[in-house]
């Protein structure tokens, strides 16, 4: 599966539109990280533990993504964007999407 932020991918061309694909995930802070992250926001500098969450949430945002892109019968996604939300205090989603296409 090729995903893309462009709208056209290099040296293959859209023969078909399948369609708008979304995807999300959401994840909640953990209490014993956040008596940690509160120490580091004091001294200041990143915040690996929330680095990593994030990460693993958009990786897995990301993969429902091609899942719903390949029950298409896609083989690419163009116009790839991810955003992020507060859904609640403590809890973020990541939001993917793009429109799902066949290229040759």
């Amino acid at each position: 599966m090729i995903l893309v932020t462009t709208e056209q991918i290099e040296g293959k061309k859209i023969v078909e539109v399948k369609g708008l694909v979304k995807a999300g995930s959401i994840r909640a802070r953990h209490l014993g990280k956040d008596i940690t992250v509160g120490l580091r926001k004091i001294v200041g500098g990143e915040l690996p533990e929330y680095t990593k969450m994030m990460a693993e949430s958009r990786e897995e945002a990301l993969m429902r993504l091609v899942e719903e892109a390949e029950e298409m019968d896609a083989n690419a996604v163009v116009g790839v964007r991810l955003v992020t939300s507060m859904v609640t205090t403590g809890a973020s989603e990541i939001m993917a999407y793009g429109t799902a296409v066949v290229v040759k």
